[in-house]
């Protein structure tokens, strides 16, 4: 398959760029607790439904959240306390900065809040190698939805049948096979590689790296 027309690869975050599951349970946990809100999400089950949104998880193991908003507030407060436990998955950096050496165009798609997504990539110092980053945005749907990815190609000016949509999960593969970009399904993430190719991206990768060699 052709990939010599390809000016922008988007990103997704969690399971992607970053192992960041015990900094969001522990997160999560903490909230709850703040809260008094009684739960029993085990984190092994946890670390799979990671890449789906908050409400989704919490409505899958029948989690009663009474005021969203405020957990999400508490939650993202707890967030950076435990940071620390997140760290880049192996060759991270090097492959992005290469990509941009190449002059391809970067961007990060990630169904956490913008702030956060924002604070996150200035923690890990890793923000000034994006050229957008997009978080949930209040107006546009989250992945699967192609709408999120199809804002940033608009605002970036290139077309979606020139962008590579790279994630772990359903949702990034989705979002992108529905856009109409090419999509890269990566296993070393939050989904089984089984589950990542019955998603039918256009390419498997079992490391970042890999991605160079699709150019």
């Amino acid at each position: 398959m052709d990939n010599s027309q390809i000016e922008l690869i988007v990103f997704d975050l969690d399971g992607t760029l970053v192992s960041s599951h015990k900094t969001i349970y522990y997160s999560m946990i903490k909230a709850f607790d703040d809260l008094n809100i009684s739960h029993n999400i085990p984190e092994g089950e946890f670390n799979e439904c990671i890449g789906l949104h908050f409400i989704d998880i919490f409505e899958k193991y029948k989690v009663d959240v009474p005021d969203f908003e405020e957990f999400l507030t508490i939650y993202k407060a707890y967030y950076f306390e435990f940071i620390d436990k997140s760290e880049f998955y192996p060759n991270v950096v090097e492959t992005i900065e290469k990509l941009k050496s190449k002059d391809y165009k970067i961007a990060l798609l990630t169904t956490k809040i913008q702030d956060q997504a924002d604070r996150i990539l200035e923690h890990f110092k890793i923000d000034h190698q994006f050229d957008f980053i997009m978080g949930r945005r209040p107006g546009i749907a989250n992945k699967p939805s192609p709408e999120p990815l199809q804002f940033i190609c608009d605002e970036m000016n290139i077309e979606t049948s020139k962008t590579m949509m790279v994630g772990d999960s359903e949702m990034d593969i989705r979002c992108g096979n529905s856009a109409g970009a090419k999509t890269v399904g990566v296993t070393y993430g939050y989904r089984s590689a089984e589950q990542v190719r019955n998603e039918n991206p256009d390419f498997v990768i079992d490391e970042i790296k890999e991605i160079l060699e699709l150019f």
